[in-house]
């Protein structure tokens, strides 16, 4: 089979964390042809979505006492070619967000890949209807007391009304932008408007979550099935988990609770097209729906033994475009 990957520069990805790097790993390794492009590099002519690719080959990681290492250099390319997306049995959008203009044009060019000769993951229609954030509003019985608002005075009344609270920039990743509301911080005024740029953006707030030092934990999603988890641990005096801003992961579980809130999800997800999801929990609460490049299958891999690029690969192979 042939994949397509849309990724940011291989060069500047980690090969030891990425989830990208790591499903291109297992199609290689399982004998697939893995192309590589970017977003800036897809068009549509007469009426295809075509995209400059070159053809990797990537170096399997190694697991040394505990840690992943890679070999140096870990990926060749091919000479760059002109091909039609409906040339390739799937397709991967792994772009990382924010979601820019730039981002949803991409997305429609996207939209032009015959669905009938090729898969792709995520779907453009999925990915523009799930705002990472408040795509998660919509299962009421799952999430956290939670409002959406640019409105100093309706985020002041929410904060007082809860006690504390997290407020998240919608567009934002990797845990940036997200601070730590206090009733008491004569700093409130002021965060409200940097986040919401003088009430003129709206932000996310939810509830705090005391059960937050314990871990924010990342379950991956495929095909609305829960195939692994992680937990990631805030360290030090940041109150973020997010990998990104130095949280420590570890193996864990997924709960009862967890497993329903996966199944409360599944047939939205299906729906929507969203195959390859990842999905955070903090105590037993459900915060986000991440659908751009969600992260997490390195770490599952390095705590658990798992292979869950390998079970992505197998899932396209048994469900062929159709």
């Amino acid at each position: 089979m042939k994949f397509a990957f849309i990724i940011d520069p291989i060069a500047k990805l980690d090969p030891t964390h990425d989830t990208s790097v790591a499903i291109m790993e297992a199609a290689c390794r399982l004998g697939h042809e893995v192309w590589i492009t970017g977003a800036q590099l897809l068009s549509v002519v007469q009426g295809r979505a075509w995209a400059l690719l070159e053809q990797a080959h990537l170096e399997a990681v190694q697991l040394v006492e505990g840690r992943w290492l890679a070999a140096d250099p870990w990926y060749s390319i091919g000479d760059r070619r002109l091909q039609a997306l409906d040339q390739m049995d799937a397709v991967f959008m792994r772009t990382d967000p924010p979601v820019t203009v730039p981002y949803l044009y991409a997305t429609y060019i996207l939209d032009y890949v015959d669905p009938a000769k090729t898969r792709v993951i995520n779907t453009p229609a999925g990915i523009r209807a799930a705002n990472e954030k408040m795509y998660a509003l919509q299962f009421s019985g799952a999430i956290p007391e939670t409002i959406v608002s640019q409105d100093k005075k309706v985020i002041r009344q929410f904060l007082e009304s809860q006690g504390a609270a997290v407020l998240k920039p919608l567009g934002g990743k990797a845990g940036e932008g997200i601070l730590f509301l206090d009733p008491a911080d004569r700093n409130f005024n002021s965060l409200v408007e940097v986040s919401t740029y003088m009430g003129q953006v709206p932000v996310m707030v939810q509830a705090y979550l005391p059960q937050a030092k314990e871990g924010d934990k990342r379950i991956i999603l495929l095909d609305g099935e829960p195939i692994g988890a992680v937990n990631r641990i805030p360290t030090g005096s940041d109150f973020r988990g997010n990998m990104a801003v130095g949280g420590r992961v570890a193996a864990t579980e997924i709960t009862a609770r967890e497993r329903e809130i996966c199944a409360q999800l599944a047939p939205t997800l299906k729906r929507d097209g969203l195959i390859f999801v990842g999905i955070d929990i903090i105590g037993g609460y459900l915060t986000e729906v991440n659908v751009t490049s969600p992260t997490g299958i390195r770490e599952a891999d390095r705590l658990t033994g798992t292979r869950l690029g390998e079970q992505v690969v197998a899932w396209i192979e048994q469900h062929p475009p159709s």
